[in-house]
């Protein structure tokens, strides 16, 4: 069963991101602040739900959370400052647009970048343990999956419709075959299947 709060002293917000361990793509974050007696019989890490719940629980969590954001840091800023840099980032974005200033932060891992003077704690699996950094994992999740679909248009022989910009199999044949697009990270190995980057 996961859990409304980390505390219940302070506005807390939970944070998540999703596209770490792409090939192509930006890294997309998602913060999200709910009512603190809110309470979902299906909202889980969005890696545990199918894509069609993910949907349904977004439309839920954008009309129920008190506030909410997304946010992304392109594959350009990737290469620049590292993964792990452009996730703490793409976190930042999202909770700078956040229309309710949080008092705490809970984050999804164990490590994260201070944000400002805002205190926060580290949860490893937070996304299976706390509502707002599940409902940020969905959000983070979808909406980047949406921009994958788009620009899949563009790029069709790469499958992103499907892998999302995931290494799979075909993705990476299909970069040592046709070579990278705009949208690739040049610092990822492709060649690498477990792209060990964590």
């Amino acid at each position: 069963m996961l859990l409304s709060r980390y505390q219940h002293e302070f506005i807390e917000a939970g944070c998540d991101e999703a596209g770490r361990g792409c090939l192509a793509g930006p890294v997309f974050a998602a913060a999200v602040i709910l009512p603190n007696d809110f309470d979902h019989m299906l909202l889980n890490d969005s890696k545990q739900l199918s894509e069609t719940v993910r949907y349904k629980l977004r439309i839920e969590i954008e009309q129920k959370a008190l506030a909410y954001a997304v946010a992304s840091v392109d594959n350009l800023e990737i290469d620049s400052i590292n993964i792990l840099n452009a996730s703490f980032l793409a976190m930042h974005r999202a909770i700078e647009k956040l229309s309710i200033i949080p008092q705490f932060l809970i984050i999804d891992g164990n490590r994260f970048n201070k944000y400002q003077k805002v205190p926060h704690q580290c949860i490893v699996e937070g996304d299976g343990k706390y509502f707002s950094i599940a409902a940020a994992s969905i959000l983070a999740k979808t909406y980047r999956d949406d921009y994958m679909k788009q620009i899949a248009e563009e790029h069709p022989g790469y499958d992103w419709h499907s892998n999302k910009g995931y290494p799979t199999i075909k993705h990476r044949e299909a970069v040592l075959k046709m070579g990278f697009t705009p949208y690739h990270r040049l610092t990822f190995r492709v060649s690498d299947p477990q792209l060990s980057i964590f």
